[in-house]
């Protein structure tokens, strides 16, 4: 690995810190650091645009949260390109390399020695009136979610050629495994191991107390039309980071991408260790 890209949580200064020694790291090893631009910035140093790192990347770190890799995760897209998360604070789901193991594991990396956990993605589309308006990969999950005084949004839901129920809630989740420990989570929804094959439907507060969550293949397309009256506010929200006012008569559908995320795993601890300590299982 000759190229390697790194991407921040640009105001925080410790991941500015913390970037300025990984570029003489990485320079030191011969390596070509192609640091985002926005990043490049607070770090006066040659940037490279978010878009045009996985062109030409072998490898993608992340210093930050969760939040930033998932963010990572969309702009990579399609490439197949490892993505080691650095996780400058607590321990995250997704960014559970620690700081104090960031090196020993690049050395890893660059040697070829890594294990990688392939995480499924979602591909989003939303249409009105016929025509297609949004198109967005999903790492996380899909939200559609009704404004602060909106009523209970109805929403008609399909999975392929079958009628599933039309949801009246507050919203509703549709998401990855990845995913499953986050919105979903919240929402009632189960941990779902981020090896399965599916994809988990979750409404939000509905008003059937009979409305469960429920898990299907990611073999399977989602369809979701929103059924509202026109003046209400209705948002679609994607890994909680890209947003969509809806109106009545959108349909989102939602499918696994033709891709996944790849992310390095730490050799010091497995998926239900980071479980542990995160939901802080097993403490009084």
């Amino acid at each position: 690995m000759k190229k390697v890209g790194v991407f921040a949580k640009v105001h925080d200064p410790r991941c500015q810190d913390v970037a300025i020694e990984l570029f003489n790291w990485l320079k030191s090893r011969d390596c070509e650091p192609l640091i985002e631009a926005h990043l490049a910035r607070h770090l006066a140093c040659p940037g490279v645009p978010a878009e045009e790192i996985p062109s030409c990347a072998d490898l993608v770190i992340v210093l930050g949260g969760d939040g930033t890799l998932i963010s990572t995760a969309r702009t990579i897209g399609e490439r197949d390109i490892p993505i080691l998360g650095v996780n400058l604070g607590s321990l995250g789901f997704l960014t559970e390399i620690a700081l104090d193991e960031m090196y020993p594991a690049l050395e890893q990396c660059l040697a070829g020695d890594f294990r990688v956990s392939e995480r499924v993605m979602l591909h989003a589309v939303v249409e009105r009136d016929g025509a297609e308006i949004a198109s967005n990969l999903v790492l996380n999950d899909v939200v559609i979610n009704k404004g602060a005084l909106a009523r209970i949004v109805d929403l008609k839901t399909r999975v392929d050629s079958f009628d599933l129920t039309t949801f009246k809630a507050d919203g509703l989740i549709i998401s990855t495994p990845t995913g499953s420990t986050g919105y979903s989570l919240s929402a009632g929804g189960p941990i779902i191991n981020p090896s399965m094959n599916c994809v988990v439907i979750t409404p939000i507060c509905p008003h059937t107390l009979t409305n469960r969550p429920i898990v299907i293949s990611d073999n399977s397309v989602v369809s979701v039309t929103v059924n509202s009256l026109d003046d209400e506010d209705i948002y679609l929200t994607l890994d909680g980071q890209v947003g969509l006012e809806l109106r009545s008569g959108d349909t989102i559908s939602v499918r696994r991408a033709d891709h996944t995320a790849k992310l390095v795993m730490s050799k010091n601890r497995d998926y239900f260790a980071v479980l542990r300590a995160k939901l802080k299982w097993g403490e009084r």
